[in-house]
């Protein structure tokens, strides 16, 4: 798993959203068993402070869940798995208007370009 890190953000946000990406695509599959926090530090060049918590954020939310004595888990709550993926297409959606409205894209330009975008895909 190799990971570059954007100096613009902590680290720990950062493994936060890719493991929730990984979680909402099924990356991680309900019910994985995740790598330790040292073998997921050394495979990610980063301090297991850091990788446990991001993993801590993720037990909060829901994602992921700790059995005592076997590890860590992804969800199995596919609720909570569909408001996640929910959440961050509307994170991407946002950021997307954003830039758009920043080029000076006004909401109607923005809808032809979306929908030349998608008959040519079709």
């Amino acid at each position: 798993m190799s990971q570059t890190f954007r100096s613009d953000l902590p680290i720990y946000t950062q493994l936060i959203e890719l493991w929730q990406r990984d979680i909402a695509s099924g990356t991680l599959p309900p019910g994985a068993r995740l790598p330790s926090v040292r073998d997921l530090a050394a495979e990610l060049g980063v301090n297991p402070n850091t990788v446990q918590r991001a993993l801590t954020e993720l037990e909060r939310a829901g994602l992921i869940y700790t059995q005592r004595t076997s590890g860590r888990f992804v969800t199995e709550d596919a609720a909570v798995i569909a408001r996640c993926k929910e959440a961050l297409g509307e994170g991407l959606i946002r950021d997307f208007l954003a830039a758009m409205k920043l080029l000076g894209y006004q909401k109607q330009d923005i809808l032809s370009l979306l929908r030349e975008e998608k008959e040519e895909e079709s």
